[in-house]
């Protein structure tokens, strides 16, 4: 009996790939890239992550900045946190843009363990991703993803390969949250503890830093030009609800708010009065106002 050989097509018959980087969140995370969240412990990375679920799974601005141009399903584990906690974090991020849980698109494994280097549920996981075609595949931290070392360039080159396979079946991105070595280096994707085959894995990576009291986001990109560093920051309504990540920078600006105003004023199907607009948006009355006006004269509302 012969050999069956690889698939292979002339070079003129490959897929083309389109002109520019394909997004799935602009500017921040390309469109079914792989790619890692990393940072030291207490950087919101996991916020990070939740952040961007939320975004691509309510066509909502990531940060309030970043606009999502691939909407969809996605599909989230978080294995550090309870249910409830993953819940509390989702619902906050909901809370501050004035969305309703119930309508998004966004669902959360709840086995209370995953081993992704098992091929019981590496069969299971992609069994759940078929089935759902998620956009987005948060897994968060990917230490408690797997039981071998993750400095050995076998086990983690094994595990990657089978998200890598993931991410071409399903044409989904895929976000990994994962630890940072507290040892300084010149880049922070050498930063990330274990094999040096996580850091050539990503096609999008984000790297969260803390600086005295600033965090700064680091982007990496394989095929685009990344953004400078930004400082983001976590914060809350004074009654400590609303919890969400956003840039430092740009707080209550006018062209951040008017990223969140848009949306909610499109997928409401009612005019809203600008008490009801207030309460979903926690922006003050003269905020509002003047990016009302703003909006009213480039002709985006009427």
């Amino acid at each position: 009996m012969g050999v069956d050989t690889f698939r292979f097509c002339p070079a003129k018959e490959l897929e083309r790939q389109p002109p520019g980087q394909q997004w799935l969140i602009d500017s921040l995370w390309g469109k079914s890239a792989v790619g890692l969240i990393g940072g030291q412990p207490k950087c919101c990375k996991s916020w990070l992550g939740l952040d961007m679920a939320v975004s691509v799974a309510s066509a909502t601005p990531c940060m309030g900045k970043f606009q999502v141009k691939s909407s969809g399903s996605v599909l989230v584990f978080l294995a550090e946190d309870g249910f409830a906690a993953v819940r509390n974090r989702i619902e906050a991020i909901c809370s501050h843009r004035g969305l309703d849980i119930n309508m998004l698109d966004l669902y959360a494994i709840t086995e209370q363990i995953i081993r992704l280097d098992l091929a019981g549920d590496q069969q299971r996981l992609e069994a759940t991703v078929k089935v759902l075609r998620p956009k987005l595949l948060v897994l968060d931290p990917l230490v408690r993803l797997h039981s071998g070392d993750e400095n050995s360039a076998a086990d983690i080159s094994l595990l990657l390969g089978f998200l890598r396979q993931l991410q071409r079946t399903y044409n989904t991105a895929i976000v990994l949250v994962h630890h940072a070595s507290k040892k300084h280096r010149a880049q922070p994707g050498q930063a990330l503890r274990g094999s040096s085959d996580l850091h050539a894995f990503g096609d999008s990576n984000a790297y969260l830093t803390r600086k005295d009291d600033r965090i700064v986001l680091t982007l990496e990109h394989r095929a685009a030009k990344p953004l400078d560093p930004f400082d983001v920051q976590l914060i809350s309504d004074d009654d400590g609800s609303a919890t969400h990540l956003e840039l430092a920078s740009c707080q209550q600006s006018e062209s951040i708010l008017s990223d969140r105003l848009l949306p909610l004023l499109m997928c409401a199907g009612r005019p809203l009065t600008r008490t009801s607009i207030r309460e979903k948006l926690k922006v003050n009355n003269q905020k509002l106002g003047d990016t009302l006006t703003d909006l009213e004269a480039k002709g985006a509302i009427i």
